[in-house]
């Protein structure tokens, strides 16, 4: 038996011996105050043509990401401002909201809570308003899955926690998939010139990922044309 194979079988024992719903995960609140809710309003209003009271979203997408950064100090504090960093003038013209997910996975395998799961994040173009964001600590460079073992066990063990808490939840996609979901009723980015290109966390991480969680019946995004 290859080790390949081992390792996925390991991983599809883990997954299926535990109750979703009784997966640790710590809380590490990112900074999400008034200006916050606030921006993110806007965010809504201007690129969704949506006018809320609340940010509440319904979940209907799980997005996994990767930091493409190695610490989970540095992660968290790149999230962790309301207002957006300095240094992201690519998607600066958009919107001053900071970036942000739901839920950080460190190294070994640690899951953190960031906010709260049914508040919108900006993790991903035309798709936060339905989505859940998980970042991973890793992907150096923003070209290597170098994503490990424990994280890997660990985003199977979130991606049930998640279907199981939340039935309206219907695909499952890497950022590098997003585009793809323009075809979908989900997507609702009103301007057209607001992409960018997205390499996380890769076609062998996300393979491995639906894989493992193949009796969910997730969705993948449409085939890209």
């Amino acid at each position: 038996m290859t080790k390949t194979l081992l390792f996925t079988l390991s991983l599809l024992t883990l997954t299926f011996a535990q109750n979703p719903l009784d997966l640790k995960i710590i809380d590490k609140p990112i900074d999400f105050g008034k200006e916050r809710i606030s921006l993110t309003k806007a965010y809504i209003k201007e690129h969704y043509g949506k006018k809320v009271n609340s940010i509440k979203i319904t979940p209907k997408i799980i997005v996994l990401h990767w930091t493409a950064e190695m610490s989970f100090n540095k992660s968290f504090k790149r999230l962790q401002p309301q207002k957006l960093l300095t240094d992201r003038k690519d998607i600066a013209k958009a919107s001053a909201l900071n970036v942000s997910a739901q839920f950080l996975v460190a190294r070994d395998g640690t899951i953190y809570r960031l906010m709260p799961e049914n508040w919108m994040a900006r993790h991903v173009i035309g798709l936060n308003y339905s989505s859940i964001g998980v970042e991973n600590v890793g992907g150096k460079g923003n070209k290597k899955d170098d994503l490990t073992k424990a994280q890997r066990k660990a985003n199977i063990a979130l991606i049930r926690y998640l279907k199981a808490k939340y039935p309206s939840i219907e695909y499952l996609i890497g950022h590098h998939e997003y585009r793809q979901m323009e075809s979908t009723s989900l997507w609702l980015e009103k301007d057209k010139g607001y992409r960018t290109v997205k390499s996380d966390p890769g076609k062998k991480f996300m393979s491995e990922m639906r894989k493992a969680t193949n009796d969910l019946h997730l969705k993948t995004p449409p085939k890209a044309k």
